[in-house]
């Protein structure tokens, strides 16, 4: 872990989203040098589903030793975020630091993804951090050492990262955006930096996404809470910067991330936008241009006929030998697998009519859930060596339907496992 230096003692962070996960780690941080915090986040009333809000943080962050200010603010209502900021320069004489971490997310396909979620997504992340960005900057211009940081990441123009979660992947992109055009036109004003994870964090989003289970694969908020802590204290001449949480640290010294794993030893899932962290053995160069993939999808379609032997049609007869009563009761759905490649074509396995079956060709009734990925890859993911979260961030499967129902599926695949 980092430790604090007290540089931050005095300051005062206009935080969005602080009422937990990222924001909180970064406010509580903070706080035990000493710092003033603005909890600016829009959960008043205690969440059905997830912990925290604006007055739980506060108390915290008092805890640790800082002062708090909590504020209503929905950085889609433009007179939300004014009110605030004019309340903390009131309460504590002007704003040294934003951090704008507030964000929607919708994992989902151009067609899937429904336009309120577009536009959430779009007024959250790239409209939300834009007008509280315009809002602090006037006080931000009066602090010694003033910094603005986006949580959003290096901006990566390889298709595999639009292609799944596209108006996603525009959102984050535009608070990257604001980076690059802020920290320009403020150079020598005030510091402008992103800051991204390089692997996935656990926070009740994530919980929310990945199912249980998934915290394994992640590490804390700790580690961001350090990498932001370490900006922060940087002068303001360090700008303009895509910075990768562990990158950082390793270069301020840290030797030992283990104490910011969940389950330490355990494979770690890489994050979005990053992709030197991610397996592309498998992937051949051209595969990223429409002509190679066309080739396979064309090549799965006109397959009719089940193939006799190979790794699938293997992995299949053991699917089909291991389904019980039991499986079908929990599982309740019927997953069809898109295949390219070698031994491509439709397959299935229904986990819900009468005792259940698996193998080549359509469902007998309609699919819950349908995913499309190479065999070589279908054969990993139920052989254990690829997980299928990161399958699916990394590009390698994309999933239609019921996604709760495809995250049992990882549930199900251990159980398979020692059977395969």
């Amino acid at each position: 872990m980092l430790p604090n230096t007290g540089k931050l003692a005095g300051c005062t962070l206009f935080i969005t989203g602080a009422s937990r996960g990222i924001g909180k780690a970064i406010a509580l941080k903070a706080a035990k040098d000493g710092a003033n915090i603005v909890v600016a986040a829009k959960t008043a009333e205690p969440h059905p589903k997830l912990p925290g809000t604006i007055y739980t943080a506060a108390a915290e962050i008092e805890a640790a030793g800082g002062k708090a200010l909590p504020c209503i603010v929905n950085v889609r209502e433009e007179q939300q975020i004014i009110n605030a900021v004019e309340k903390a320069v009131k309460t504590f004489g002007g704003i040294d630091i934003l951090v704008n971490n507030a964000s929607a997310i919708s994992l989902t396909g151009t067609l899937e993804t429904e336009t309120k979620k577009v536009n959430l997504m779009m007024d959250v992340n790239v409209r939300g951090t834009y007008l509280t960005s315009k809002t602090c900057l006037p006080y931000l211009r009066k602090s010694k050492n003033p910094h603005i940081l986006n949580l959003s990441p290096p901006m990566n123009m390889n298709p595999m990262w639009f292609k799944n979660h596209c108006a996603y992947t525009i959102s984050k992109y535009g608070m990257s955006m604001c980076v690059l055009g802020m920290a320009e036109e403020f150079r020598g004003e005030v510091a402008v930096n992103a800051l991204w994870p390089k692997t996935a964090i656990h926070t009740a989003a994530m919980d929310m996404l990945g199912g249980s289970g998934i915290e394994k694969q992640c590490r804390k908020t700790d580690i961001l809470a350090d990498a932001a802590y370490c900006i922060l204290t940087k002068p303001k001449s360090f700008t303009g910067n895509f910075i990768i949480d562990e990158v950082l640290l390793r270069e301020e010294g840290v030797k030992d991330f283990d104490v910011y794993a969940i389950a330490p030893g355990h494979p770690l899932m890489p994050d979005f936008f990053l992709d030197a962290e991610i397996d592309m053995t498998a992937t051949k160069p051209e595969s990223h241009g429409a002509s190679q993939t066309f080739k396979e999808e064309k090549k799965s379609s006109e397959s009719s006929t089940a193939p006799a032997s190979g790794p699938v049609a293997e992995t299949f007869r053991v699917i089909q030998g291991a389904i019980s009563k039991e499986f079908v009761r929990s599982t309740q759905g019927v997953f069809q697998f898109e295949l390219s490649g070698e031994e491509g074509g439709t397959w299935y396995i229904d986990l819900k009519t009468n005792d259940g079956s698996a193998g080549f060709g359509k469902p007998p009734v309609t699919a819950d859930v349908v995913m499309s990925m190479s065999s070589g890859d279908f054969v990993k993911m139920f052989t254990g060596k690829l997980k299928p979260t990161m399958a699916f961030m990394s590009g390698k499967l994309k999933i239609k339907g019921n996604m709760a129902l495809a995250i049992k599926l990882e549930k199900m695949l251990t159980q398979f496992n020692s059977k395969l």
